[in-house]
């Protein structure tokens, strides 16, 4: 019915979303909802956007983006071209933030940005690039002419941006991850996952990086066992694949 294990997210919070939707729905079982479920292609889709919590905007931590572009672009990412991921990107504000960050000191032809999520509606939206005011309400005035204003009130993102970044759905439990990458940045996207299932993760984030490539984590996650994976800790949020 669906590709979503969820038995790799945390069973109280995943309860208690699950629970909530029902409630809404007017379900008082689950037997009666998973029916429902596998009857309802729209409340399918429904259920699978609600648990999979995509919550983004462009710039979003902004200390964090200071630090990336002040200390790691330089000192980490200075080779010819530079791949990069975007996992978990949720309605691509991540990757754009990217791009636009690498603009002010690359060429396009020196980077390229793969993004990819589980969900296809997000993925939708992030290829289409229409943005509220609330997704922009941290992003830099230096940016914001990447964006022009429609008739509705919607922010749309400039062609020349949206075709630098690629995007693709993926699970990250199933599917293949990319490989030969130089920075990969996955912000809080794992943090409803068990423990169990974030060291899997971070296990194979660790052989999707280059050698002296860069995780970027969000500012809710941490990687406990950074050592054992292979990984050295340069600063909060960022770990070097030695």
């Amino acid at each position: 019915m669906t590709d979503i294990e969820l038995d790799s997210y945390k069973e109280k919070q995943m309860k208690r979303r699950i629970d909530s939707l029902m409630s809404t729905k007017g379900y008082s079982d689950y037997f009666h909802f998973v029916r429902a479920l596998k009857d309802n292609e729209e409340l399918l889709q429904e259920f699978i956007e609600y648990i999979t919590i995509n919550v983004s905007e462009f710039y979003r931590n902004p200390e964090q983006w200071d630090y990336f572009e002040k200390e790691i672009l330089p000192k980490y990412l200075a080779k010819e071209r530079i791949k990069i991921w975007s996992a978990g990107c949720s309605t691509g504000d991540e990757p754009y933030t990217i791009a636009m960050i690498l603009l002010k000191y690359r060429k396009k032809s020196e980077f390229g940005i793969i993004a990819t999520d589980i969900d296809e509606k997000a993925i939708r939206m992030a290829k289409t690039g229409e943005y509220g005011d609330k997704s922009l309400s941290h992003l830099p005035a230096e940016y914001r002419s990447y964006f022009t204003k429609d008739e509705k009130g919607k922010n749309l993102i400039s062609s020349d941006l949206k075709r630098l970044v690629t995007f693709q759905k993926q699970n990250l439990f199933k599917d293949p991850y990319p490989r030969n990458v130089d920075l990969l940045v996955c912000r809080n996207a794992l943090i409803y996952f068990t423990e169990e299932k974030k060291a899997e993760i971070f296990v194979q984030f660790h052989k999707s990086l280059n050698p002296g490539g860069i995780l970027f984590l969000g500012n809710t996650e941490q990687m406990i066992n950074y050592r054992e994976t292979g990984f050295e800790r340069i600063a909060p949020f960022f770990y070097l694949k030695k």
